[in-house]
């Protein structure tokens, strides 16, 4: 995200850009059978696995909790975040057609961006409501009342969906270079950045002060929930206490790393001069790796999940 700081020569000529070239992954041609059913099969593995989790917790009673409530945002977050770039990717690796209209590709950024910026929300959201279970225990039902959760949910929303338009508005007020090629395969907000031949120092500034407060303080207030909860559990430490710990908090755990891991990996470490492949490899990740693998790490750690899945088969064989 930042790495655009440093691009300051602009490109000269100047033209009405109709449609971008998505140029894709670098996969040899021999290869593209091979990738295109990889993805496929990574694609629907993502879409089975998180419609299956919202399908357990809306049929199963006792899943209707909190956590549960803001589980299932968050597979519907990320079975959008992948359908915003993933099913293009596979066209084209199908059709060898690499162009995408201008509308489109500018949709396409400002869709990615709101899912994106949702399951950072979610994520921290997930991470209050652990931190108000294992550190105010007597009080959670009081806390974390229905009301409350719709509002963080419907506030997670707003901030998303602001925070996109707004860089999709300064976005489409920029003129576009001759060359259109995209080396991604997807529209990348810094990738569209380095093409304009107008000044983008606005757009830097919004990305820098906005941009940067939606990412920190999320994730700030997740590592402060998770060291007052280590810091509860510390205090009168037994086997039990960190049993729960790690039962009722690894899978969120595991996932914030993931998460935020391999959005470092594509904003926060991508080189100056565009795109590469281990930063394509990073957003790989970003978009299809880590939403195809949440509902395993959600579903195999965790008892209520399982035994949901067990009378949901059940109910399907009976």
């Amino acid at each position: 995200m930042f790495s655009i700081w440093k691009s300051s020569m602009r490109p000269e000529n100047q033209s009405s850009v109709s449609d971008f070239l998505l140029l894709g992954l670098s996969i040899p041609p021999e290869q593209h059978v091979i990738f295109f059913a990889l993805f496929l099969m990574m694609y629907l593995t993502m879409m089975l696995g998180n419609l299956l989790i919202i399908l357990l917790i809306r049929l199963d009673s006792s899943l209707h909790t909190p956590m549960y409530f803001f589980l299932s945002h968050l597979a519907f977050s990320d079975i959008s975040l992948s359908s915003v770039t993933i099913p293009k990717m596979l066209v084209n690796m199908q059709t060898q057609e690499k162009s995408i209209p201008f509308v489109q590709c500018i949709s396409q950024m400002c869709f990615f961006f709101v899912f994106g910026c949702l399951d950072n929300f979610l994520l921290a959201v997930m991470a209050y409501d652990r931190y108000v279970a294992i550190c105010q225990p007597l009080h959670y039902t009081t806390l974390m009342r229905q009301e409350l959760c719709v509002s963080l949910v419907a506030g997670s929303w707003f901030f998303s969906c602001a925070h996109a338009l707004l860089h999709t508005f300064l976005l489409v007020q920029l003129s576009f270079c001759a060359n259109n090629a995209i080396p991604h395969f997807y529209c990348d907000l810094t990738v569209l950045l380095k093409m304009s031949c107008s000044d983008i120092s606005i757009n830097e500034l919004v990305i820098f002060t906005e941009g940067g407060m939606l990412f920190f303080l999320p994730l700030g207030s997740i590592l402060v929930s998770y060291i007052w909860i280590l810091a509860t559990i510390l205090r009168v430490p037994s086997k039990k206490r960190l049993f729960k710990l790690f039962s009722t908090c690894g899978s969120h755990l595991f996932v914030v790393f993931l998460y935020y891991g391999t959005v470092a990996g594509v904003y926060f470490f991508t080189s100056s001069g565009g795109p590469n492949g281990k930063d394509i490899i990073a957003s790989v990740m970003y978009t299809a790796v880590t939403p195809m693998l949440n509902p395993f790490i959600y579903s195999l750690r965790n008892r209520d999940i399982k035994r949901a899945l067990k009378i949901f088969i059940n109910r399907l064989a009976s």
